[in-house]
């Protein structure tokens, strides 16, 4: 989603099969572009090719051999990335990246920058990658780069990377991404991959039971992505958002119990909404959608999707404000309206 932004510079890759001696392989990434988005579309057709070209990666799974490949994936994605933005002039677009490869026993996580991902096992957060600045040769000020990008890690951003005497992830912003394994196993729920305008407002405890919640009551995976952006977005993200949810056997499924509680807690906020309408109207205020979501935030509710509170229902709210509205719009007299 674009959000605030006056772009979308955001792309993302989703291949579930990956064919071939990989067949039971897949791929899934988030690209982040700043700068523009030339370099984040650039790499989103490009990464998984080199990550293939390697070598690394074949049926006998060794996690040494796969992450060398990915690095090195990374690399020669950047290498050639250079020589195109040379030609194009895109020297000061990049891109951070978040992505995973799964095999059949392992999972594989790579992260250039601040986009993360995490994965969920029976209910909790089992791993999460991490996107802190690292120590670098180059001044870091207010958590940017020389003042100016605010990361140290990413694909592109040529500019910061001209250091002769030094290799490529040794530059002041690197292209190589910090590559972990982690072994699967059928207690596995589901991986989240997500650009920083999601981990801007939420913390992994919190999306994870977030979304453990809501598989329980929705029967598409798009729905949930949808949930979790809209909930970003009143939460305060101001950035271009992305988040890709891939779901394991061991997913929560939906469940009767889960679905009746979401019924009555919309029927709560809707006769919620309705009695301070009525109390707004009754003090002679103006019952603005500001002020009922203010009341209404400050009032006790039980049966919140944990992890969201309140301003995951916002939309439930909004509907059931305008409602009211609807109910309670001045009517005409007969005879007094336009021909």
């Amino acid at each position: 989603m674009q959000g605030w932004r006056a772009n979308m510079e955001d792309f993302h890759n989703c291949v579930p099969q990956l064919g071939g001696e990989l067949v039971d392989w897949s791929f899934f990434a988030v690209f982040d572009g700043h700068a523009g988005n030339t370099v984040a579309q650039y790499c989103s057709q490009h990464l998984l090719g080199n990550l293939l070209t390697t070598g690394g990666m074949g049926p006998e799974d060794d996690p040494e051999k796969v992450k060398d490949a990915i690095i090195e994936g990374f690399l020669q994605t950047d290498k050639h990335l250079q020589t195109v933005a040379r030609r194009e002039g895109w020297e000061r677009g990049g891109t951070t990246v978040v992505a995973t490869l799964i095999s059949p026993y392992y999972i594989y996580f790579a992260n250039c920058g601040d986009s993360r991902a995490m994965l969920c096992r029976s209910g909790q957060v089992c791993f999460s990658t991490k996107g802190a600045h690292r120590k670098r040769w180059g001044s870091v000020c207010l958590q940017r780069i020389n003042g100016s990008l605010a990361v140290s890690r990413a694909l592109g951003d040529f500019s910061y990377k001209g250091a002769e005497n030094r290799t490529p992830s040794e530059q002041m912003v690197s292209p190589e991404p910090e590559v972990c394994v982690v072994e699967r196993s059928p207690a596995d729920e589901f991986l989240v991959l997500a650009c920083d305008g999601v981990w801007d407002t939420i913390t992994n405890d919190e999306l994870c039971t977030f979304i453990h919640n809501r598989l329980q009551v929705c029967t598409d995976l798009r729905d949930v992505c949808s949930q979790v952006i809209d909930l970003c977005l009143y939460k305060g993200s101001l950035d271009n958002i992305s988040i890709i949810v891939l779901c394991f056997p061991g997913a929560p499924q939906l469940s009767a119990e889960a679905l009746h509680q979401e019924a009555e807690l919309e029927d709560l906020l809707e006769s919620k909404v309705a009695e301070i309408y009525e109390e707004l109207c009754a003090r002679g205020e103006e019952p603005d959608l500001l002020s009922v979501l203010t009341v209404l935030a400050s009032s006790v509710i039980p049966g919140l999707p944990p992890g969201g509170g309140i301003q995951s229902k916002r939309n439930c709210i909004i509907s059931a404000y305008y409602q009211q509205r609807e109910i309670h719009k001045p009517t005409v007299p007969n005879g007094l309206g336009g021909s």
